[in-house]
């Protein structure tokens, strides 16, 4: 027999938090969050996102022991700005038994139906910086800090329940060596003198600080347009500021200025932190912290994180500046691979950035829908 715990206390978060250790022990393509960090990010008292947001964590036990876990998620800017009756699942991990998929996403509908909403979207996070989609292909290739890695049965579980396809995202890599250095200098070049603008590289952390604000602003105005988009707020831009900002290398933060010193574009890499992570085992200490410090200054492959463009100067070649910047770092660094985030597969202004680069698609991930009424 199957039942479903709501999570009421911190000893239980944990629990929650740590089902996926068991679930992929031994596998070598599974990434762990540290415990603490993913903990924290579901308490109310230190995440801002839940100050438009709500959520309750399950968990399914048989025989006493914990098979399944799932977020039901609402998103009340999604539901009272937007008028879109989305309710949200994710931090969705089952073993290969339908009945506790079944178990916990009826868990979520009555959530759905207490609240009015039309349907149940899934796996996603909060928002757009958040962890979204199952992996359907790809298993085979280490997962990231950003994404959720699963066992091929999950999409089939969602499948034989009823769920259909919403949106793929499209996850691509390609080898530092086909960036051509002198194409985009050159290009780099016209593109500032003809729209006057100036690329901002740093060395220090301090000296981002005061452009971070301005950076969301961009990310929103850029990303406004796809149908995916909840907006960051002030207090989760000042909780990003203060727990990312100072962890990512200042040589991997670009910016771009218009005549005015006014932010138009940006672009955050982030060294990949995936084999520090599993050698870490989801604790900083007492070797974690060494790792995931060792991976900062000398990781080969790079994860391309953020990248945005003010609406004002897309498609003008803007990203070419931001190319350039990224060309000179990482030959300084010795990068071997560029590996992009997510990406929507009918995102075609972000898929004609990349097309120089000859990217290859190592992983496709889905968002799942079902309609509640």
């Amino acid at each position: 027999m199957i039942t479903i715990q709501k999570i009421t206390s911190k000893k239980e978060m944990k629990q929650f938090v740590k089902f996926p250790f068991s679930l992929y022990k031994n596998n070598k393509y599974w990434v762990p969050p540290i415990i603490k960090d993913e903990v924290d990010n579901f308490d109310p008292k230190i995440n801002p996102v839940f100050e438009n947001a709500e959520a309750h964590f399950f968990l399914a036990i048989k025989d006493g022991i914990v098979v399944g876990r799932v977020a039901a998620i609402i998103n009340w800017f999604e539901i009272e700005k937007q008028h879109i009756k989305k309710m949200r699942f994710g931090w969705f991990d089952i073993i290969d038994d339908i009945e506790v998929s079944k178990a916990l996403l009826n868990k979520v509908k009555v959530i759905g139906l207490k609240h009015n909403l039309e349907y149940l979207e899934g796996p996603v996070g909060f928002n757009n910086l958040d962890k979204t989609g199952v992996l359907i292909d790809g298993f085979d290739h280490i997962g990231t800090m950003i994404t959720w890695y699963n066992h091929p049965y999950y999409k089939n579980h969602l499948e034989q329940l009823g769920f259909v396809k919403e949106k793929e995202y499209l996850e691509n890599k390609f080898k530092f060596e086909k960036v051509d250095g002198k194409y985009y200098s050159r290009i780099s070049n016209i593109i500032k003198k003809r729209f006057e603008l100036k690329a901002l590289d740093f060395t220090k952390t301090k000296d981002i600080l005061p452009y971070v604000d301005e950076m969301f602003e961009v990310f929103n105005k850029s990303y406004s347009k796809l149908s995916t988009f909840v907006p960051i707020s002030n207090a989760q831009i000042a909780f990003f500021k203060k727990k990312y900002i100072s962890f990512i290398n200042p040589e991997y933060i670009k910016f771009v200025t218009d005549k005015n010193d006014k932010l138009i574009a940006f672009a955050i890499v982030m060294p990949s932190f995936s084999e520090a992570l599993q050698k870490a085992k989801g604790k900083l200490f007492p070797f974690g912290l060494f790792h995931l410090l060792n991976a900062r200054k000398n990781a080969k492959d790079m994860i391309f994180y953020l990248i945005g463009v003010h609406p004002e100067y897309q498609n003008k070649g803007v990203h070419a500046i931001i190319f350039q910047q990224y060309q000179k770092t990482f030959e300084e660094k010795g990068i071997v691979n560029c590996i992009r985030t997510p990406e929507l597969e009918d995102n075609e202004a972000i898929r004609r950035i990349w097309e120089n680069f000859n990217p290859i698609t190592h992983k496709r991930r889905r968002t799942y829908k079902k309609s509640i009424l």
